[in-house]
């Protein structure tokens, strides 16, 4: 499972016009889902997003998780996320998660993080959606579980 984490100062999804999940400070992760992917993966992925040091401590060093500073997680489904680049021009999404199981994986995602943190929001999973966001230094990381 692969996040894909930008730590933002406010982020937003909308599909057809419509916000559908918006945080201020925090993470907003894009997230794709491998075939191989497990609940477990995703469980480990979470952790991993909660936990990274990405915000900044009294020095201005990043030492702080989104747990010890209570930001808001946007998590975005992101099929193309797993595709595979290495070679030509056009990707191969031969690794990708089908549907079903990309979906399963997703919102048990959304799930574990709803019970685990205090500010979760969502995208709509197989919508085309549009995501706004403010990249806060910019920080991007990307993490596999």
């Amino acid at each position: 499972m692969i996040g894909l984490i930008q730590r933002v100062s406010e982020a937003r999804v909308s599909v057809a016009g419509k916000v559908v999940g918006e945080i201020g400070p925090g993470l907003l992760a894009l997230v794709g889902v491998e075939k191989d992917d497990t609940e477990a993966r995703a469980e480990r992925l979470l952790q991993r997003m909660l936990g990274y040091r990405v915000f900044a401590d009294d020095q201005g060093r990043m030492n702080l998780s989104l747990q010890q500073v209570g930001g808001g997680l946007l998590l975005v489904p992101q099929f193309t996320l797993a595709a595979d680049t290495r070679k030509g021009a056009r990707p191969s999404f031969s690794s990708a998660a089908p549907p079903d199981l990309g979906q399963r994986l997703f919102e048990h995602l959304v799930d574990q993080a709803a019970a685990a943190h205090p500010e979760v929001a969502m995208g709509e999973f197989g919508a085309d959606m549009k995501v706004a966001l403010v990249n806060d230094g910019p920080v991007t990381f990307w993490l596999k579980a």
